[in-house]
């Protein structure tokens, strides 16, 4: 048994600094998370945001960011339960957010904002015809993996 033990104890050691660090997520694992959130953008990871921007955001599904995104009830419950059992609240990602009034978007985070500012980030982005913050992939290749150390 030990044998077993400590080479999964020695993974999570090695792995422990990059979560702390924010920059690296568990991947979206929910098939269903993945297939209908997927289909429009990348599956965020659910970690990227705190639990009541989560809810807020499942129950206004009809106006997503200004397009309907509506499901059935029991499609949209279940990526509910997913996301908000899987959110951010706690980690260092969502430190210095307003709790009682949470931003909706990833990209209004204070931690990505001050990842993503003025300067050479914003050239960056204007460089490479990147016309949106929601299209991570753009510039971090593996952030559909939960990896964004990468730029």
């Amino acid at each position: 048994m030990l044998k077993h033990i400590l080479p999964a104890t020695l993974l999570l050691l090695a792995a422990t600094p990059a979560l702390a660090g924010g920059k690296m997520f568990p991947p979206t694992a929910d098939p269903v998370v993945k297939k209908e959130c997927g289909a429009c953008h990348m599956a965020y990871q659910p970690q990227l945001l705190p639990r009541k921007s989560w809810e807020a955001m499942m129950d206004r599904l009809s106006d997503h960011f200004g397009e309907n995104a509506s499901l059935d009830d029991k499609t949209r419950d279940a990526i509910k339960a997913y996301l908000t059992a899987n959110a951010g609240d706690g980690g260092k990602w969502l430190r210095g957010v307003n709790t009682a009034n949470p931003p909706q978007r990833i990209s209004e985070m204070p931690r990505f904002k001050k990842e993503h500012g003025e300067g050479k980030v914003q050239r960056m982005k204007e460089k490479s015809g990147v016309k949106t913050w929601a299209d991570c992939v753009a510039c971090h290749k593996q952030a559909d993996r939960g990896y964004y150390e990468d730029d």
